[in-house]
């Protein structure tokens, strides 16, 4: 059995995958003909069963750093074995290339794997719902840049199955089946998985809709396209942006991968909001997530963007330490309990911003606030406040943010209200990366306002928290 990192078979038993190429001729029809009544010589058995045997030949307790591939049997003599499933992936379009997508079910789908095959084009054949059944005997499933894949085995690695064995692995049924995309979200489909779990994200290779995205606006104000750009080499990846709720915050992404040899590669991207339907998957290298679609006709982008305002009022921190700021541009930074724990600016991979933490600090009470300088809302309507956080070594929520219309400077005095900002948890060891906190509403508000990101620590409460990016916008 071959065997290779095993740091790609964490990412496929926490993932499945597919990757996109390309078809350069595709002036067919789908023959008139229909597939005859299906006979087959032997059991049929679920993709499901055959990621399972995968799974199964993998030895995690002696071999962490390797993993084998699982090759089915080739007895002529004895029952053969069948995997079913439904063909989601096109070869018309040109973005998909000598392979075919297939998952386990036409609804509410579980599991999906890759077939590779020496055919070009496919979809005369085996077109968009068709249901087939891949004969598994003397066929081998492993991982192709993370993707499970079936082929046959070709030394390292899974290699395409010859045109000449075409009609013996793949037996079309009579059925052709509408396929109803899976509708998950961007924010589901990078939902955190366990990595101890044989069996991660189980929608890779599944035929999703993922609904509120849109490209973004440099992409769109540029007129960039799908993959016909000079910098495109095999494929053009495009930022998906996902917006919130409200719909008006974007606040997660996802690549939209597009092979240069697609015949829509020149089509300029859509500048409004929707839904994507395409299949889930990784990139070449098995690390980031792609959405591939079969066709430009299902991007569904015509509503309206969901961009957030200009802000009006920023602060990234560079070029200006926390004293800086306090000396010449207004803010305060007051530990109230008179200790020295306060906020100091402190940089990590080109990036500064403010960080606090009463670690080793020896005080009982470490009340420590960082304020903004006046910020008038009279010129706007429905502000809202963001800014990112990191936060690390978290012992106890410690930070809250405030607001104040009477702040004179000293802070102990003003009237604070807590506007009760989404302050998630962090690692009890070690550091979270930052993360975008939802926006906070600021529209009950007008005239000048004061902003706190007030610090409660003692000497057995020490979270450290990192503050960068803040910004107010209203329309």
């Amino acid at each position: 059995m071959m065997k290779t990192n095993f740091k790609l078979l964490a990412t496929f038993l926490l993932s499945i995958v597919v990757l996109a190429s390309c078809v350069q001729d595709d002036d067919f029809d789908i023959p008139n003909t229909a597939p005859q009544e299906v006979n087959l010589d032997g059991q049929v058995i679920g993709i499901g069963a055959v990621q399972a045997d995968f799974v199964q030949a993998q030895d995690f307790f002696y071999n962490e750093d390797t993993f084998n591939f699982f090759t089915y049997d080739d007895e002529s003599d004895d029952t053969a074995t069948y995997m079913e499933g439904y063909v989601i992936s096109s070869d018309e379009g040109g973005n998909f290339f000598e392979e075919i997508i297939l998952q386990d079910k036409a609804e509410n789908p579980t599991v999906g794997i890759k077939l590779l095959i020496d055919v070009n084009p496919l979809f005369t054949s085996y077109e968009f719902g068709r249901k087939v059944f891949i004969r598994l005997d003397g066929l081998s499933v492993g991982l192709d840049s993370g993707v499970l894949t079936l082929g046959v085995q070709d030394g390292d690695r899974i290699g395409k199955i010859a045109p000449s064995l075409q009609s013996q692995v793949i037996v079309r049924s009579t059925e052709t089946a509408e396929i109803v995309p899976l509708v998950k979200t961007i924010s589901e489909i990078k939902a955190d998985v366990d990595e101890d779990e044989a069996y991660a994200n189980q929608y890779l290779n599944l035929y999703l809709s993922v609904p509120s995205v849109q490209f973004t606006q440099d992409d769109v104000n540029n007129g960039i396209t799908y993959a016909g750009e000079t910098s495109d080499e095999f494929d053009g990846e495009r930022i998906l942006q996902e917006c919130n709720e409200a719909g008006t915050d974007v606040t997660n992404s996802i690549i939209f991968s597009t092979s240069t040899f697609a015949d829509f590669k020149g089509l300029t991207l859509p500048s409004g909001s929707g839904s994507i339907d395409g299949i889930l998957s990784l990139n070449f290298f098995g690390e980031d997530y792609i959405i591939n679609v079969n066709s430009p006709e299902t991007v569904n982008l015509t509503g309206e963007r969901c961009d957030p305002p200009t802000p009006f009022f920023t602060q990234n921190f560079e070029g200006a330490s926390i004293e800086d700021l306090v000396a010449n541009e207004g803010w305060t930074n007051q530990n109230v309990s008179g200790g020295s724990v306060d906020w100091f600016s402190s940089s990590f991979n080109d990036n500064t911003y403010a960080r606090i933490s009463a670690f080793n600090s020896g005080q009982a009470e470490a009340d420590v606030y960082l304020v903004t300088p006046a910020i008038n809302l009279d010129a706007t309507e429905n502000e809202t406040l963001r800014f990112d956080l990191e936060i690390a070594f978290d012992n106890g929520n410690i930070l809250s943010v405030l607001i104040s219309t009477d702040f004179t400077g000293d802070a102990s005095t003003a009237t604070w209200t807590d506007l009760n900002a989404n302050i998630p948890d962090g690692p009890g060891s070690g550091f979270g990366g930052f993360q975008s906190i939802p926006a906070v509403d600021l529209s009950g508000y007008d005239g000048d306002v004061y902003i706190a990101f007030f610090y409660e620590g003692t000497d057995s409460e020490t979270t450290r928290y990192h503050v960068d990016n803040i910004s107010v916008a209203g329309e």
